[in-house]
């Protein structure tokens, strides 16, 4: 195929990149020329086209003579405007789907998250039909849902498009999502268990995974329209899976305990100090109601409709998964690289 990829120099990109190349696709990104592309670099056969999803002619540029866009570029920090989420999340990709659809692109295929979902309650084995919460639990939830609203609106019969919803992604070159954070936490003794002693159950993806899901579902017809939720064949309890990172990376495992209503009560005091502007504007807090969800509610989602219309399986096992984590991270610096 002849593929565009936004969002390379991040993470899932990066591997959605490897996977494109290794089938032997066309691959052009669209990257800035400050960003990062030390990783890029050492690729071969990869068009840059530079530009981002603020400037159209450079989306018209990107999008020409493409068979399909993966749009996985986002903002994804956890401080930021109104404004900074709507228009890297929305306008950006309202501007991509214009240029895509102008240059006649057959397929947009739209990285979206199981977070537009969250409604501060346990969502165990939910699947697609999962209504959206009336409040969205942050910035992020709700742009990442408006902008699949209008990727899954876009949908033609000339003009195929789909959401895929991958969950806590995981893997080589991540050093600052979900995992990293954890293990960096329990390296500098900071995390406490607030589970409240109850088995808090998680849907993880490894970026491998996730990947895959992105190539399938550009095969499939049936897809257009639709969004899938895309996660690994396991599913983890959260702090059994935590004491298991600590002794595989060979860190301090959790001594201490808080109690989940407390740290609830703590995170929704930083919620509305947070609203300040100078403060959520420019920096991220040291706990939010987001995080504390993750880690006190359960949260595992179906991939039967991934499985049914375009064969989606998880290839990579979260043991293969963790033992090529563990090497890369070793490779690149160690545990104390994460978090950075």
């Amino acid at each position: 195929m002849r593929v565009l990829v936004t969002g390379a120099t991040g993470f899932l990109g990066s591997h959605l990149v490897d996977r494109c190349l290794d089938r032997g696709d066309h691959v052009r990104v669209l990257v800035r020329k400050n960003s990062d592309l030390s990783y890029l670099k050492t690729l071969k056969g990869l068009e840059f086209e530079w530009g981002d999803l603020s400037d159209q002619s450079s989306l018209l540029k990107a999008s020409q003579n493409r068979d399909v866009i993966f749009h996985s570029a986002a903002r994804v920090n956890d401080y930021g405007s109104r404004d900074d989420f709507y228009e890297a999340n929305v306008f950006g990709t309202q501007r991509l789907l214009n240029a895509a659809r102008e240059n006649r692109v057959g397929r947009f295929i739209f990285i979206s998250s199981p977070s537009i979902c969250m409604d501060m309650k346990d969502q165990l084995n939910i699947d697609e039909t999962y209504p959206l919460p009336k409040r969205f639990v942050n910035l992020y939830s709700e742009t990442k849902a408006a902008a699949e609203n209008l990727v899954l609106a876009a949908n033609s019969h000339h003009f195929l498009t789909t959401a895929l919803r991958p969950r806590a992604i995981w893997g080589p070159r991540d050093r600052s999502g979900f995992l990293p954070q954890i293990v960096s936490a329990m390296a500098k003794g900071k995390l406490r268990d607030i589970s409240g002693g109850n088995k808090i159950l998680a849907s993880l993806c490894h970026a491998e995974n996730a990947a895959e899901a992105c190539i399938l579902a550009s095969q499939s017809s049936a897809v257009g329209g639709k969004a899938y939720f895309i996660t690994d064949q396991e599913v983890v309890d959260v702090w059994e899976f935590a004491s298991k990172l600590a002794a595989l990376f060979e860190v301090q495992p959790i001594r201490k305990k808080i109690n989940p209503f407390l740290a609830r009560s703590i995170a929704r005091g930083f919620d509305s100090i947070w609203k300040i502007p100078g403060l959520s504007n420019h920096y991220a807090p040291p706990i939010s109601s987001y995080r504390v969800g993750l880690l006190t509610l359960s949260g595992t989602f179906s991939t039967r409709s991934a499985e049914r219309d375009f064969g989606y399986k998880a290839r990579m096992s979260q043991e293969v998964g963790l033992s090529r984590l563990k090497h890369w991270i070793n490779s690149a610096g160690g545990v104390a690289s994460l978090g950075r």
